[in-house]
């Protein structure tokens, strides 16, 4: 009897219709197109300028573009997880909100949140009910709207992230196909250096933290680039050293888009050619727990049954690792 892995058989996405150009930041901070395109590969990323809504409409959108696309009925979802840092609210769960908006009535719902590496984690998550035996469809989300924690007056990071979701159907797979390994690491290091300050636990919000500006993100950028480039590129390579993989047999790096020196770093360190490697980048900036299935949805029609996708990711925390999956279908 073949043993079941958990397979990726569908994948929607959203992004906003607003567009934020280099150019249009030009105005906003001392910045220009040249400086911006050069140190991170982004020239434009969406903005969710709906009033009132949250992170939670994009996953909603997301989650109903990989139904309607796969004529999936939305009652026979098992569970919905949201992969985020930016939840519509600190304690009501966006993904339980997600799930009923979208008619999974009969699933369960929670929220994963490990800064950029929440959708990687929420992978090897996914697989695990899935192989379990216990659920038949996972309903996994990546969605983060960015714009509601940056300071736009800060050029160290309102250059670097957008707004939008993507979202991916793990299903039971008797081929040998889908999820085959990963390699999951974190280090409490990172706090520091990757953080909103105040409206925790820690640090509750005042009119001061408000005034001050400490409920928008901070990075600490060059320690952030150096964890990034070293870690991103160790676990890619670890995955293919333990499952026999060469240059030759990965079809396809899905890295997360935070930096496009970053990615090529990591490309470069398992010796793949730039016409291996997905990337989006330039269109959307850094998304964080959208940026893994954003990749999928772009480069769905280009994906073959059999073919092995290595995904790699970085984030807050710090929080990174590899996942090695063989893909499913064709489109």
């Amino acid at each position: 009897m073949n043993k079941t892995t958990a397979a990726i058989t569908a994948v929607g996405k959203y992004v906003p219709d607003y567009v934020l150009t280099n150019k249009e930041l030009e105005t906003m901070v001392d910045t220009n197109d040249e400086w911006i395109t050069t140190r991170t590969g982004i020239k434009e990323r969406r903005i969710l300028k709906k009033e009132g809504e949250g992170t939670s409409y994009m996953a909603i959108k997301a989650a109903q573009d990989l139904i309607e696309k796969n004529n999936i009925d939305p009652k026979e979802i098992d569970l919905v997880i949201v992969a985020t840092a930016t939840p519509d609210l600190p304690v009501a769960s966006t993904a339980v909100y997600t799930a009923s908006k979208i008619g999974a009535v009969d699933a369960f719902a929670y929220d994963l949140q490990a800064a950029c590496s929440s959708f990687l984690y929420g992978m090897s998550v996914a697989s695990s009910y899935i192989e379990s035996g216990r659920y038949k469809k996972v309903l996994l989300i990546g969605a983060d709207k960015m714009s509601s924690i940056i300071d736009y007056t800060d050029r160290a990071t309102c250059i670097i992230f957008g707004d939008g979701a993507g979202a991916v159907l793990f299903e039971p797979n008797e081929e040998g196909l889908g999820f085959q390994d990963e390699y999951l690491r974190s280090d409490g290091v990172g706090r520091d250096f990757l953080k909103i300050e105040a409206g925790g636990s820690i640090l509750p919000p005042t009119e001061e933290t408000v005034k001050s500006g400490q409920h928008f993100v901070h990075q600490e950028g060059r320690t952030v680039f150096k964890f990034a480039v070293s870690n991103m590129a160790d676990v890619s390579e670890k995955v293919l050293e333990r499952n026999n993989l060469t240059k030759d047999t990965v079809n396809w790096l899905v890295p997360h888009q935070a930096n496009k020196r970053i990615i090529e770093a990591t490309a470069n360190r398992i010796g793949l050619d730039e016409d291996k490697v997905m990337m989006n980048i330039s269109k959307y900036g850094n998304t964080t727990s959208a940026t893994l299935p954003l990749l999928l949805a772009d480069y769905e029609k280009e994906l073959k049954k059999g073919d092995n996708l290595i995904f790699a990711a970085f984030g807050g925390g710090f929080t990174w690792g590899s996942i090695y999956l063989k893909w499913a279908y064709n489109k």
